[in-house]
């Protein structure tokens, strides 16, 4: 094997294919990196146990095709700290060379017969905006478990609903539990996915996916053009502009979210999304623990009071805020449960739907419908708990 490409192109193709590898592994084929150079491209792949990773990228000039497998977090050192340009890669005897600009680094030759086929993708049921898709997967991320000994609950809901063309991604970690809904092109229903003959048209589909894993994909896959969507047996994958990933669907389901967000007659609060943002940043400083950020909205002045800690250690602001369906109402929320709740929006106002101390409040886009027959395409569901402030 022999061939040039630029550094650029090399270093951000072992880059992302290195995201899959291992820390540690009692098998050590698995921290290698496989390079195939033919054709005029450079494909390179990496796998674990639970996910694969593979893109391909133009190569300047192919001399000698052929397949190496060399030390993936070696070979992503080695990029960072090559000149600019164009490098020269081969494989001279037992060892992989990389050269550029003077500079020469030598890696050893890690057994082929030894690595393991890469999954293939499993059957494509559709494709979705990659720009749409990574800023979903990023707002309910935020709501996802952290707690490996409930592992359902480290994962997001991935549903796809052919009938009305819609993606639900949702996570939950018991208290707190956030719902994003986009489009979606079901394959055959005029998506260029590229599926082949993988694909099927008109399919729904329901799985869990790990949410660190998925969050990873979502960023690395691109801001733009369409993500083709594939879901199997046991793996969902993920294709975009030559690159594909493959991860391993988690068990169990996540309990549905549809009773719990159905909220009658709630108290519903409209209020400045940044100043709200940070003022719970501001008053939070003196919240020792997991001290409760107490937010207290009044109708006659129309105002929110916050307030947080205990006795003479406190801090309080007060924001401009609008309150329908009652005279007052008072929630009190874990400081960083909300804080993450608000971050995961962009709009430039939030509706508060609440039912009172100590019970359900749902935070929505204040641009979205809050009562009407087409839910809110984001939602983010938290437990009030009870206000220790008078």
């Amino acid at each position: 094997m022999e061939f040039r490409i630029e550094r650029s192109a090399l270093a951000e193709a072992v880059a992302w294919a290195a995201r899959v590898l291992p820390v540690r592994s009692p098998v050590p084929v698995l921290g290698g990196l496989l390079l195939d150079a033919e054709g005029g491209r450079l494909r390179v792949s990496g796998l674990d146990y639970e996910a694969s990773a593979r893109i391909d990228v133009e190569a300047a000039e192919i001399l000698r095709p052929g397949k190496v497998l060399v030390m993936g977090r070696r070979l992503l050192d080695i990029c960072k700290v090559l000149p600019e340009g164009a490098v020269e890669c081969a494989v001279e005897g037992s060892r992989f060379t990389v050269s550029g600009d003077g500079a020469r680094f030598g890696l050893s030759v890690l057994p082929l017969d030894d690595y393991p086929a890469l999954p293939p993708l499993p059957r494509v049921r559709g494709a979705v905006e990659a720009a749409e898709f990574a800023a979903a997967v990023a707002d309910v991320a935020v709501a996802a478990g952290r707690d490996d000994t409930l592992p359902a609950l480290t994962g997001i809901r991935l549903g796809l609903d052919a009938g009305t063309g819609t993606m639900t991604l949702a996570a939950t970690d018991r208290y707190r539990f956030a719902v994003r809904t986009l489009p979606w092109k079901a394959a055959g229903a005029g998506a260029d996915t590229g599926a082949g003959e993988g694909s099927e048209a008109g399919e729904s589909a329901d799985v869990l996916v790990s949410a660190r894993r998925l969050t990873e994909i979502a960023r690395s896959l691109g801001r733009s053009g369409l993500v083709s969507v594939a879901l199997g047996a046991g793996s969902a994958g993920f294709e975009h502009a030559g690159m594909r990933t493959t991860v391993r669907l988690l068990d169990g389901r996540l309990p549905r979210h549809d009773k719990l967000f159905a909220m009658e007659d709630p108290a519903v609060a409209v209020v400045d999304r940044a100043r709200l943002v940070e003022a719970v940043k501001r008053v939070s400083v003196v919240a020792d623990g997991d001290g409760p950020v107490q937010l207290a909205f009044s109708a006659d002045d129309n105002s929110v009071h916050l307030q947080a800690g205990y006795e003479d250690d406190v801090a309080s602001q007060r924001l401009p805020a609008t309150l329908e369906g009652a005279r007052e109402m008072t929630v009190a929320f874990n400081p960083a449960y909300l804080a993450d709740a608000l971050a995961s929006f962009d709009e430039p106002s939030l509706r508060l739907l609440m039912m009172g101390a100590g019970q359900r409040a749902m935070i929505t886009g204040e641009g979205e419908p809050g009562r009407g027959v087409s839910p809110p395409r984001h939602r983010h569901l938290l437990m009030s708990v009870k206000p220790p402030l008078a």
